[in-house]
């Protein structure tokens, strides 16, 4: 007598989807450890190809400097290459260039989703403005704006003034139209549709994409700063141009580790700003609204005490 032995299903090991679902939220711990793996990882492969004499490394110095190589040139670059300095310069020219683009393009995005004719005016030049490539606008800025700190900024504004507006009128035409007939069975008219309805829903996103595309101008800076007017402080841009004609790797690597971390700063200083604004889309706990609500009360509350 035969019996078929099956294993029990109590028994049976975990489907690997269902141990890692996909698209699945992964815990901090996991994220953390995967991320610090990734850059031991990295830094490990650095070492190895940087280890040794120059002549018996798998990578010429000239070509990549070790680790221990780039820390010892970190307090040059610090003091007289003046890092902190460029940061600032490069910063500030960020923050006016795409400033700029957001208070332009985010109220013409409004206009081009809410009037078809305005989004049909406005189409060739999103079409143009986002598929130009980047580097081609830095002679056309040359040549209209010169050279010097107006140049970049209008060269942030110009390369980042087509994607607000396609991003601003994207995230009102999703707003979805049942709340645009709701206004109007109220009697809303046009104007408090845009502002106190279709406005109010696209923020998030709208704030969203702003974030977003503020790290991709962080980017477009480098280009900006190929070019300096006499002495002034050039940028981080103009310090790795610099470094590569006098063929310095050190200050190049260590402004390429800076980036990213500034850049990354910015982001979650943003993101944090964007659920405390946002709290009913993103979970924050909406201080910064509250303060500002308290102190408009506070102002009001004397003139309306006088009135």
């Amino acid at each position: 007598m035969t019996t078929s032995a099956e294993p029990s299903a109590s028994h049976s090991p975990p489907p690997l989807v269902a141990a890692q679902p996909l698209r699945g939220e992964a815990t901090t711990t996991t994220v953390l450890f995967w991320g610090v793996t990734c850059v031991a990882c990295v830094l490990a492969l650095w070492f190895v190809a940087t280890a040794g004499e120059a002549e018996s490394r798998i990578i010429s110095p000239a070509t990549l400097p070790s680790p221990g190589e780039v820390l010892n040139a970190v307090p040059g670059v610090f003091g007289e290459r003046r890092l902190v300095a460029n940061t600032l310069v490069t910063l500030r020219r960020v923050c006016l260039g795409f400033g700029l683009s957001a208070l332009v393009g985010v109220p013409l995005g409004v206009l081009a989703a809410c009037f078809p004719a305005v989004r049909a005016f406005v189409a060739p030049l999103t079409i143009f403005g986002r598929n130009i490539p980047v580097a081609a606008l830095i002679p056309l800025t040359f040549f209209f704006f010169g050279i010097g700190e107006f140049q970049k900024m209008m060269f942030l504004f110009i390369a980042s003034a087509a994607f607000v507006v396609s991003d601003t009128t994207a995230a009102v035409l999703e707003v979805p139209q049942r709340y645009v007939d709701t206004a109007l069975t109220l009697g809303a008219s046009r104007l408090q549709i845009i502002l106190k309805v279709l406005v109010p829903l696209a923020a998030p996103a709208i704030f969203n994409s702003l974030r977003l595309l503020f790290g991709i101008a962080f980017g477009y800076v480098m280009l900006a700063e190929v070019v300096k007017l006499g002495g002034d402080t050039g940028g981080l841009g103009d310090l790795i141009n610099v470094s590569q004609r006098r063929g310095e790797r050190e200050p190049i690597l260590i402004v390429l580790v800076v980036i990213p971390l500034v850049a990354y700063a910015i982001d979650r200083l943003l993101w944090w700003l964007q659920c405390d604004l946002f709290p009913h889309r993103y979970g924050g706990r909406g201080l910064l609204p509250r303060f500002v609500r308290r102190l408009l009360h506070g102002a009001a509350g004397p003139a309306e005490a006088l009135a």
